[in-house]
């Protein structure tokens, strides 16, 4: 099957090339290829809706009246056949839906529609999806029950709602904005939505450049030329700043894994647990330059292991969560992820431990530094200016096979 994320970002260009962008107001016919299977819609007729009325909550339901006479009934029916049959994480279906919206409805044409058709399209698949305006703005909600930190989320009903656009509009005065919900209840519309990826798609092998990266082990230079996609970036472009379990839970893409995983396995298959995570650690702390997300991004971002791969430089966070993905991936071993006021490390579960140990639960777990510091810092230890500083254990991983 070739891999959902090259369909989704080529989905546009693939659906103009079949039958051009509708210039009718109708739609009769899509055919596109989606993760290797061909998607057909024929004989549609399906009326397309403007929405260029002044925001409110009246003229939303009637755009909400007129989408649903307008029989997208076939479009909603396919989105759910491919949902029900591959069983995309829920972030990943988002991303359908949102290049699905762009080609109905372009984005750069007329934002509000476009906002518009991903609600619709979004809660007649079954999400519990919400609006809120406020004089020009409409803010696209989304009920999910995670922790999300750096996007606006409101609580109704015992019900947390994430905000799935706040990226479009970079900051909103929510003092100065009064927004009011937009109330349209979809009787389908049920179903929360998770931050979590289990698995990324299966690109095919064309989507894949070769990166080199190298580091010194006890005076050995390994050198490895790894396969990446640069379409991971796209599909992260706008993901949240979340609990580290998401992105430390994060699996690597079927191209990355095969052209490094192996590669580790060999290097470190003549040593014992202790030196080969020693290796895997220092594999993380040098073959990538260290680079705060301020300066990198401008602003907080947390990756997971493969958009670590991807980028040149990366922080702590970055590099925890590579290290604890290649420990989790090769030794399958118990972790906890320490979080520092301004530094995030991990420590792993040896059969003794190395140093002083972090006690947690009764259990004596080992430090392992993944990031680079001012001097050297072994097995067992933490950098100097962390020697004393209080922390927290922001995740537990307890192996499942154990």
């Amino acid at each position: 099957m070739r891999k959902l994320i090259t369909i989704l970002s080529i989905l546009i260009t693939l659906c103009n090339a079949v039958f051009g962008q509708p210039t009718s107001g109708v739609i009769n016919k899509i055919n596109f290829d989606f993760c290797g299977d061909s998607i057909v819609i024929n004989n549609l007729n399906t009326r397309l809706v403007n929405y260029n009325n002044i925001l409110s909550e009246e003229n939303i339901q009637e755009f909400y009246q007129q989408m649903s006479e307008s029989d997208f009934q076939p479009i909603l029916e396919t989105l759910k056949s491919y949902k029900k049959q591959h069983n995309p994480d829920d972030w990943l279906f988002y991303q359908l839906v949102r290049k699905t919206a762009q080609y109905l409805s372009p984005k750069e044409k007329n934002y509000v529609q476009y906002t518009l058709y991903k609600w619709f399209l979004l809660s007649n698949t079954g999400f519990d999806a919400q609006l809120s305006i406020a004089d020009s703005h409409i803010l696209f909600y989304v009920q999910c029950d995670e922790n999300i930190y750096d996007i606006p989320y409101y609580k109704s009903n015992n019900k947390q709602y994430v905000c799935l656009n706040y990226h479009d509009y970079g900051k909103i005065d929510f003092k100065l904005s009064q927004f009011k919900r937009v109330q349209i209840p979809i009787e389908s519309a049920t179903n929360g939505f998770s931050y979590r990826l289990t698995r990324l798609p299966s690109f095919s092998p064309a989507d894949y450049e070769e990166k080199d990266i190298a580091f010194n082990y006890q005076d050995i230079d390994y050198r490895f030329r790894i396969k990446l996609n640069p379409k991971v970036k796209n599909i992260f472009a706008n993901y949240p700043v979340a609990d580290y379990q998401l992105y430390f839970n994060m699996p690597i893409s079927n191209g990355t894994y095969a052209s490094l995983i192996p590669q580790l396995k060999e290097n470190i298959d003549n040593m014992n647990t202790r030196q080969g995570v020693d290796y895997l650690m220092r594999f993380t702390r040098y073959s990538f330059l260290y680079q705060p997300d301020g300066v990198h991004f401008g602003k907080e971002k947390r990756m997971s292991a493969e958009q670590t791969l991807l980028y040149d430089g990366s922080d702590c966070e970055d590099r925890a969560a590579l290290f604890f993905y290649l420990v989790k991936e090769i030794y399958n071993l118990p972790m906890l992820v320490i979080a520092y006021p301004d530094h995030v490390t991990v420590a792993v579960k040896f059969e003794k431990p190395i140093g002083k140990p972090i006690i947690y639960n009764g259990e004596k777990y080992t430090l392992c530094e993944p990031t680079p510091q001012r001097k050297d810092v072994p097995l067992g230890k933490v950098s100097p200016e962390h020697n004393n500083s209080t922390y927290e254990v922001a995740f537990v991983y307890n192996p499942t096979n154990k």
